[in-house]
């Protein structure tokens, strides 16, 4: 065999440049998304590519013909780099139109409701009791929690001997080293009275709202934790017909205008004398049912007029001033309301229960 034609050589790359250029070309333009497009870099232009293949031997090539078929090669490699950018933008383009497109709104179609929230039927109970008595002029006054014990029971007459603190099953929090058990979970609102009249002059027209804590197992009609409000009004000459009044005027706020109101009296030990207030039953309209347990009333709240000596501890002259109290429980006004015979299903956070409000 004869030697190959050095001069030969420089065309043989340069038709293979433009054959490489050219078939480079239609399969950019044939890459149809992202991917494709990362290939066909791989495949021309990377580092194992077949530009780079063919571009290998140029230094074999005599300097003349290395530096025209060099120029070349750089050419190529700066027009498909150019390429493929010009590429990738047009691609990047065309999915964020498809994105866009999948994700336009149709401004003729009806808006998407939002679900709304709403207060809990306790919430809203709460909220109607305390505009009750606000209307009548009294102001809301609130305190803690977790209370002393003075000013749970000692405070209201209810001695650590006395038969009375069997109604309520305290929830203690703490230990002195001599085995007292000053702190609690407080037990009604009625604490918040004391606490108030303590820095505060007649006259007073007060509502307490809060939560309250009960050691007790728990059943249609009770529960460990319960909302109260507690009643307080103070002032020279304040009588049961103040009273009676006031509460028969919240009644028939809070059920119906057409209620009829009774007054039943009953033991309380920081009130005397005590009572509680009955509305006539909305189901059976009085005749008797057993939702009244066919008495025909149906018991609201507890209320009475303050003991003296009660006005006497916090410094009250009780031959000058007098006052009345009351106590609701908020769950059981709600229930009465709502027609609700469990009040276990207001804590129990199902959704069925509370969007019916």
């Amino acid at each position: 065999m004869g030697q190959p034609i050095l001069g030969a050589a420089m065309p043989s790359l340069t038709e293979t440049l433009t054959e490489l250029e050219r078939e480079a070309r239609d399969a950019l333009a044939a890459a149809a998304d992202l991917e494709a497009l990362d290939a066909w870099r791989s495949a021309f232009l990377g580092r194992k590519g077949r530009l780079r293949e063919v571009t290998r031997g140029l230094g074999s090539l005599p300097p003349e013909e290395r530096r025209q078929v060099g120029a070349l090669a750089n050419r190529v490699l700066a027009d498909l780099e150019a390429a493929y950018e010009e590429r990738r933008r047009a691609l990047e383009g065309e999915a964020l139109a498809r994105k866009l497109a999948q994700a336009a709104v149709d401004v003729s179609l009806p808006g998407r409701p939002l679900p709304r929230g709403r207060l809990h039927p306790v919430t809203q109970t709460l909220r109607d009791v305390l505009a009750a008595f606000q209307a009548l002029g009294f102001q809301v006054v609130e305190g803690p929690e977790v209370e002393w014990d003075y000013y749970n029971f000692e405070a209201l007459l209810i001695p650590k001997d006395h038969p009375a603190r069997d109604l309520w099953a305290t929830l203690w929090i703490d230990y002195r080293r001599d085995g007292e058990m000053p702190m609690l979970l407080r037990t009604h609102t009625s604490p918040n009275q004391v606490r108030y009249m303590e820095k505060h002059r007649p006259p007073i027209r007060i509502v307490s709202p809060g939560r309250c804590y009960r050691y007790e197992a728990t059943d249609p009609t009770h529960e460990w934790m319960l909302t109260q409000v507690e009643v307080l009004a103070v002032d020279e000459g304040l009588s049961l017909a103040d009273l009676k009044g006031t509460l028969a005027e919240v009644a028939r706020r809070l059920f119906g205008t057409e209620r009829r109101v009774r007054f039943r009296c009953e033991y309380y030990p920081f009130v005397e004398p005590g009572m509680d207030v009955l509305i006539d039953c909305f189901q059976c309209r009085g005749e008797g049912c057993r939702t009244c347990g066919q008495s025909g009333w149906i018991e609201v709240l507890g209320s009475g007029m303050v003991h003296p000596r009660i006005l006497a501890n916090v410094g009250y002259d009780p031959e000058r001033y007098t006052g009345f109290a009351a106590g609701l429980g908020i769950e059981r006004i709600a229930m009465l309301r709502y027609g609700i015979d469990d009040i276990r299903l207001f804590y129990q956070n199902d959704l069925r229960f509370l969007e019916q409000f």
